[in-house]
């Protein structure tokens, strides 16, 4: 008989915590790198196999192609994420990929963690924060939003709901709803 897997629940950001991370990093690549994966909810492999004509800044669309399990999926662009790419792309003028590194290859995920490393080191966060926690950030803040758990499903490329419905458990909106008897006592 194998053993039970931990039932771990995954580590979020707050808002305002999410904000003093994508402010505290100054070059303009690492910025855009860190704000797509946490704006889309993204995995850092499908960000970093993004090609320009992935992204339709006509439709507000970011097609990705072959992510987990070999599926495509679209996921919705806001205007801020529109805006700071197009800044990117003036700056460093990419020319297949979104995201290139030396010789203008793949920019590596060991490069990726380093500049959240590095994001994390000028911020006051304590938290154990990984790239993945950016997309468990944006889950949770979508569900906390009101979003349907179907619709973050499909943005996250969830094959059972069972694996969305974690952010469940996360989200604190649900949670600050529930009235505990003990705050009807004059003690």
């Amino acid at each position: 008989e194998r053993p039970k897997r931990s039932n771990r629940l995954p580590e979020v950001l707050s808002l305002d915590e999410i904000k003093e991370l994508l402010g505290s990093v100054k070059n303009t690549k690492h910025k855009t790198l860190l704000c797509l994966l946490y704006s889309c909810g993204l995995r850092i492999g499908e960000t970093l196999k993004l090609h320009q004509n992935d992204i339709d800044f006509e439709r507000n669309l970011l097609h990705i192609k072959s992510g987990k399990g070999r599926k495509d999926r679209y996921i919705p662009l806001s205007n801020t994420m529109k805006d700071v790419l197009i800044k990117y792309y003036r700056k460093y003028r990419p020319d297949t990929l979104v995201f290139e590194g030396v010789n203008k290859k793949a920019y590596s995920p060991v490069s990726a963690r380093q500049v959240l490393k590095r994001a994390l080191a000028q911020t006051g966060i304590t938290k154990y924060v990984t790239l993945h926690t950016l997309r468990h950030s944006y889950a949770t803040h979508l569900l906390e939003n009101g979003t349907d758990i179907r619709f973050i499903q499909e943005l996250l490329g969830h094959n059972d709901p069972k694996t969305t419905m974690i952010y469940t458990h996360v989200s604190t909106t649900s949670l600050e709803k529930i009235k505990n008897p003990f705050d009807d006592f004059k003690i």
